[in-house]
């Protein structure tokens, strides 16, 4: 079989190849332009892409596609519509990342929760060295008592919500679609959800339910100490709405591991905001924990396999 994988760069780390050549004939391109796909994958059997959108534009030349493997959980970038009435299979990589993505929502909160970055620089800029023994530029709290509420109840939103009973915390949830609420957790509307925690983690795929689901109608519905993350994706937050509201101190502040558009933009409006130190924003890393990126990689030369020998391993759904 003939194997493309179109943007093997926008992974955003290196990956094995091994496996993947036992499959067939393996062309590797870093980021081929949607357009530029078109001329690489008119022969293929099989493409593996992370973030190419793939539609009738760029496929209707793939006279020989069978399978198209998503590097990812996130399969909004293909026309899957258009992909089962020409009988191409699409598969993704559900679970992968649902730790990793857990973790680092922890980690961006207690950076904000405990001010990591002031009493860091406090110390190596020396005014540890000169002042007193004890310094308390900055009130911290305790995680145990909080709500934590927690918007989009998939496998990542209940792993959080897992965590968050560990630290002793109270977990309310918002099911986006309305099907993952699960008896072991106390399901509310957004509105309570919003208004009631005091924290906020939205860990929900981007969709016509969701986009744009955070504007600042809700955000001022918070309480002014809340913590808002995202680790969900960047279009379910109204982004002008969130700078307006933290430099209006509506909330306290917000972390962010995914914006709307991706890489940052020089002109983006997050650089407005005036204290810096109440947004924690990482590049869309919280997926890629180094056990996240080889079950990744597993996974999807573990869904080849089982489409060549006739299964169904993580097809989407509706697909063929």
């Amino acid at each position: 079989m003939k194997i493309v994988f179109s943007d093997i760069q926008t992974l955003g780390f290196k990956i094995d190849l091994s496996k993947l050549q036992e499959f067939g004939e393996l062309k590797v391109f870093d980021n081929l332009s949607d357009e530029a796909l078109t001329e690489v994958i008119f022969d293929a059997d099989i493409l593996i892409t992370n973030q190419n959108r793939l539609n009738a534009s760029n496929l209707q030349s793939a006279g020989s596609l069978k399978l198209i493997c998503q590097a990812g959980t996130g399969y909004d970038n293909i026309d899957t519509v258009y992909c089962r009435e020409r009988r191409i299979a699409v598969t993704n990589v559900p679970d992968y990342a649902t730790v990793s993505v857990a973790q680092h929502t922890f980690s961006m909160l207690f950076y904000l929760l405990s001010h990591s970055r002031y009493y860091d620089d406090y110390v190596k800029t020396g005014k540890y060295s000169s002042g007193l023994n004890l310094h308390l530029g900055k009130d911290f709290y305790e995680l145990e008592g909080k709500t934590w509420g927690i918007i989009g109840m998939g496998k990542i939103g209940k792993k959080v919500a897992e965590y968050a009973r560990g630290f002793n915390s109270d977990v309310i949830c918002y099911s986006t679609t309305g099907k993952n609420h699960g008896h072991m957790f106390n399901s509310v509307s957004l509105e309570q959800l919003l208004r009631v925690s005091d924290i906020v983690s939205i860990h929900a795929p981007l969709n016509e339910k969701t986009r744009n689901l955070i504007g600042l109608r809700e955000i001022k519905l918070m309480k002014k100490s809340a913590i808002l993350l995202n680790l969900g994706r960047g279009g379910i937050i109204v982004e002008n709405d969130l700078v307006e509201a933290l430099n209006q101190n509506i909330i306290f502040a917000a972390g962010l591991d995914v914006l709307e558009n991706e890489p940052m933009s020089e002109n983006h409006p997050l650089h407005r905001i005036k204290a810096c130190n109440r947004v924690f924003i990482t590049p869309h890393i919280a997926y890629a924990s180094m056990e996240a990126r080889e079950r990744l990689m597993n996974t999807v030369c573990d869904n080849i396999r089982s489409f060549c020998e006739g299964g169904r391993k993580n097809r989407v759904e509706s697909i063929i």
